[in-house]
């Protein structure tokens, strides 16, 4: 059953290049709440514009009381030469075995070019500061989706 506003957000903690990083540090940290997105591989055309969509529009999340975490099945070390190579500015996290990807309905069957594969569906949610999904995102472009989320959260 796919997860929908109004449900608490599943809980996650996820090896960070930087440590460790859970779900409720993050909400506790967020003045409103967490925008958290599942892509599915650094370095690769439509996730770089995705994330460097996120980086430079940050400062109006966080300035609306936002925090920004990007996760993807990549290892930490890839998330670190990810970041520093396009000067991410946000959180990146991972989730090698996808069972949070899973929990979020992020991972599943997709079709590609008329084929139907599994894999990471590229998604973002929202989890308000009581923990509770309040908005959800799914199998969107990487193309224009942050402005388009940035418009329903920042106006």
């Amino acid at each position: 059953m796919p997860l929908e506003v109004g449900q608490p957000a599943p809980p996650f903690t996820l090896a960070t290049p930087g440590g460790e990083v859970s779900l409720s540090e993050l909400v506790s940290g967020a003045g409103t709440g967490v925008v958290v997105y599942f892509y599915p591989a650094a370095m690769t055309p439509g996730c770089t514009t995705e994330a460097c969509d996120f980086r430079d529009t940050l400062n109006s999340f966080q300035g609306s009381g936002y925090t920004v975490v990007g996760i993807s099945p990549d290892q930490p070390a890839r998330l670190a030469t990810f970041a520093e190579k396009e000067g991410l500015n946000f959180t990146l996290a991972s989730d090698p075995d996808h069972a949070v990807a899973a929990a979020y309905g992020a991972w599943g069957e997709k079709r590609l070019y008329g084929k139907v594969s599994v894999g990471l569906i590229r998604s973002t949610f929202v989890v308000a500061k009581d923990g509770t999904v309040s908005h959800v995102y799914r199998n969107v472009k990487a193309t224009g989706h942050v402005e388009r989320l940035r418009r329903d959260l920042v106006g």
